[in-house]
């Protein structure tokens, strides 16, 4: 908790207008049980009505006086616990802006989206409730106390009994309680991930008739969330009963030493009531105090595995003094790379040797899982490389900022992903400040004559759900072309065209990038057949770099995949 706390620092005046109003609203509570001795010993006891009247209006202007400092005491304690909220939400959403691929990887989906969520919620209501009752409450208790030995000294002995008795159970409690919602929360990131996966896979899952496997499975996750659920939830229950017990124990003291007092003429009747009524207001504050301990138990459960998120650390494979002077001037070049995800058990990538010129047409083809998309991620920034190293304009591209890298380039992903808003401001993203004349050219380019049917304020839904596949690739193409980056990486990003309109495509991007790279991933050799230079990649290795004729008659894994697409008798034209 502590290292969220300099969250708060932006709300220091409310956090201390709300204790602070909360503790006055303590003084007239505290008062309050003295008035009502001074009405049973004085008014009731001399039948005075007048001064039962004037005291009843006592009672009623403490009340409203401790109702005033309650509710601005709320507001601000409100206003501090979901600013605070906010701001931790934001930082969360910032981090995952930042992390690389690993630590996102590592994390996983399911655990940021508990973390920004149910934490953060757990969080805000921790923070609001100890702004209100960490300090009402303890102040309540050792304030009735102390007002008790005003009242009689003997009789004030059975809260000095009570009290540590109580604090003992509730604090015992609350150390069971923070170790078993860490369990609970962590049990609460697999059934969300396990959910998260089937609604993801709903169609995959009813094609192949999974449904009754996959409930099986989710109720075991589930079975076991409840079940820690249930184990927390027995420990922390048996805390109202047991400070009931105690406080009810501590009355009955009272009762029998104070009826001892009153018979001697020690106390009154009334001070007996006053003493009543402090223990059981001790009652009310320990109740409400055990309660905001679970809530508490909740929120550090919460903030120690959001401070964990927080803390994670983007490592780079070098820093700027271990590549000092290792410039190249190649344009792009991989350099003995080699690269495995973490917790891997064979590298995804070995011993990566080859340059890209400034201005070349690069193709990259290969079997599924040939480690293709994970060169390109390496070349993006997005992966650090395990061993070897990648150079960009001459230096290591650890030493460009992220920022830096991105500018010089544009990427259209495996899987096309738009963004809810209007075809415009999908197109945008490439850049911002770009014409209307560069946008219609793109979508020419891109082969996406159908948005300019729509207009470029057309709107596109979550996730472009209203177009079809190929639709949403073209769009993404677009929104790179847009961009007009020096590096154009294209991770077979036309694999939802036909043949016809993919040699449109490719045409067309050839035209608009001359004397620009760029990068084309695909499983399609008509889609690289152009390219100045093809790399063939079979489990992560090289086993061909040349051109589309150079690799037809050298690499054997070039011409299995190029034969299985066109066999030998329809091949010539393409071999020529």
């Amino acid at each position: 908790m502590k290292r969220l706390l300099k969250y708060l620092k932006e709300y220091k005046k409310d956090c201390f207008i709300g204790s602070t109003f909360k503790l006055i609203e303590v003084i007239f509570e505290l008062i309050v049980p003295l008035v009502v001795a001074k009405i049973i010993d004085t008014g009731i006891g001399d039948a005075d009505s007048a001064y039962i009247w004037r005291m009843a209006g006592v009672l009623v202007l403490l009340g409203l006086g401790g109702m005033l400092f309650s509710i601005t005491a709320q507001y601000f304690s409100a206003n501090a616990a979901t600013g605070f909220a906010a701001k931790i939400r934001m930082q969360i959403f910032q981090k995952v802006e930042t992390l690389t691929f690993s630590n996102l990887d590592r994390v996983g989906a399911s655990t940021i989206l508990t973390r920004i969520t149910s934490d953060v919620n757990q969080l805000q209501s921790g923070v609001n409730l100890a702004l209100r009752l960490l300090l009402r409450s303890p102040f309540i208790v050792f304030g009735a106390m102390a007002m008790a030995f005003t009242v009689d000294v003997r009789s004030a002995i059975v809260f000095t009994v009570v009290i540590p008795i109580l604090f003992v159970v509730v604090f015992t409690l609350m150390i069971a309680g923070i170790y078993l919602y860490k369990k609970v929360q962590a049990r609460l990131d697999v059934v969300t991930n396990a959910f998260r996966e089937n609604l993801k896979g709903i169609r995959v899952l009813r094609a192949f008739r999974k449904e009754e496997s996959e409930k099986n499975l989710f109720e075991k996750d589930n079975a076991a969330f409840e079940r820690w659920q249930m184990i927390s939830g027995r420990i922390m229950s048996a805390m109202n009963p047991l400070t009931l017990l105690i406080v009810n124990l501590g009355i009955i003291m009272l009762l029998k030493t104070g009826a001892v007092s009153v018979e001697n003429g020690v106390i009154s009747q009334g001070d007996v009531i006053a003493l009543i009524n402090y223990m059981s207001q001790i009652l009310v504050e320990l109740l409400k105090f055990a309660n905001l301990i679970i809530t508490l138990s909740k929120s550090f459960a919460g903030a120690s595995r959001i401070a964990d998120f927080l803390e994670l650390e983007n490592n780079s494979a070098k820093t700027f003094s271990e590549i000092h002077g290792k410039e190249n001037s190649d344009y792009i070049r991989f350099d003995h790379v080699t690269f495995s995800y973490r917790s891997a058990d064979a590298d995804v990538l070995s011993d990566l040797c080859f340059s890209i010129a400034k201005g070349q047409r690069i193709g990259i083809i290969g079997g599924t899982g040939s480690g293709k998309t994970t060169l390109v991620s390496l070349l993006c920034g997005f992966y650090a490389p395990t061993e070897g190293t990648i150079y960009y304009k001459g230096k290591d591209l650890s030493v460009y900022s992220k920022e830096a890298r991105m500018q010089d380039m544009a990427i259209v992903m495996q899987k096309s992903v738009l963004f809810t808003g209007t075809i415009e401001s999908n197109l945008r993203w490439g850049k911002e400040d770009a014409t209307r004349e560069e946008m219609i050219a793109a979508l020419k380019d891109a082969q996406a004559e159908f948005a300019l049917e729509k207009g470029l304020d057309a709107p596109v839904e979550q996730e472009g759900r209203n177009f079809s596949g190929g639709q949403r690739q073209r769009l993404s193409i677009a929104r790179a072309l847009v961009k007009n980056a020096d590096i154009l990486i294209l991770d077979d990003s036309a694999s939802a065209l036909d043949y016809l309109t993919e040699a449109r495509l490719n045409r067309s991007i050839e035209k608009a990038r001359a004397g620009k790279t760029t990068i084309t991933i695909s499983q399609r050799v008509s889609s690289i057949l152009h390219c100045d230079q093809i790399l063939v990649l079979e489990d992560g290795r090289i086993e061909g770099i040349g051109t589309h004729g150079q690799l037809l008659e050298n690499c054997a894994v070039y011409q299995e995949i190029y034969y299985a697409q066109f066999p030998k008798n329809g091949g010539e034209s393409h071999e020529k």
